[in-house]
């Protein structure tokens, strides 16, 4: 039996079709699928668990602890000031801490990470939980296109002597590189109480 011509054709570039719907839709989804998956949570606590935070930049140091009271606010100014803190820009770091992701890890040697900006960091974040645990993340310059900050997270030397950096969001930096005033809580000036205006003059 003769196939006709045109059929050959058809079939032939339905297979094509089928194929370059496969290696571009069913192929690639797969691959971007890949890509989530090597994306590593940084760290493995809730946020309730963490008890305090201390930031260090350079420009200032800075401790915050939870209020153990229970009440407005969430957290306290430790140092260098003692006083409330800005609930709204310490819960903005403490989720990202909580559910920030490493895009991809970079295993490189000790003396390699001036190149990184981790040498001398532009800032670091010590975590204290409730259990007493401690976590570090420290934060070094961006990469090329500004798009991720290098690392080091709780990240101790492996036995080949390397030690991990991961690429970050430029959230992380954005949360800690802020005006020392801003981690107070704002007061509202709305409901203090007026000085009244018919207030006598005094007496010459």
């Amino acid at each position: 039996m003769t196939i006709p011509k045109t059929t050959l054709i058809l079939v032939l570039l339905a297979l094509g079709l089928g194929g370059f719907v496969y290696f571009h839709e069913i192929r690639g989804a797969t691959q971007q699928e890949e890509v989530k998956a090597k994306q590593q949570q940084i760290f493995a606590f809730a946020e309730d668990d963490v008890q305090s935070l201390t930031v260090k930049t350079k420009a200032y140091t800075l401790m915050l602890e939870r209020n153990s009271k229970g009440s407005e606010p969430k957290w306290l100014l430790k140092y260098p000031v003692s006083d409330s803190a800005n609930d709204a820009i310490v819960s903005y770091l403490t989720d990202l801490l909580v559910k920030g992701k490493s895009d991809r890890t970079i295993s490189t040697s000790a003396n390699q990470l001036t190149e990184f900006g981790l040498a001398q960091p532009n800032a670091t974040i010590e975590i204290k939980l409730k259990n007493q645990q401690t976590h570090q993340l420290i934060l070094g310059k961006s990469d090329f296109n500004n798009r991720f900050v290098y690392a080091q997270a709780d990240s101790p030397t492996q036995p080949n002597g390397n030690i991990n950096v991961l690429l970050v969001s430029t959230d992380f930096a954005n949360a800690v590189n802020r005006e020392l005033s801003e981690w107070r809580q704002t007061v509202d000036n709305s409901k203090s109480t007026p000085l009244p205006t018919n207030l006598p003059l005094p007496t010459p």
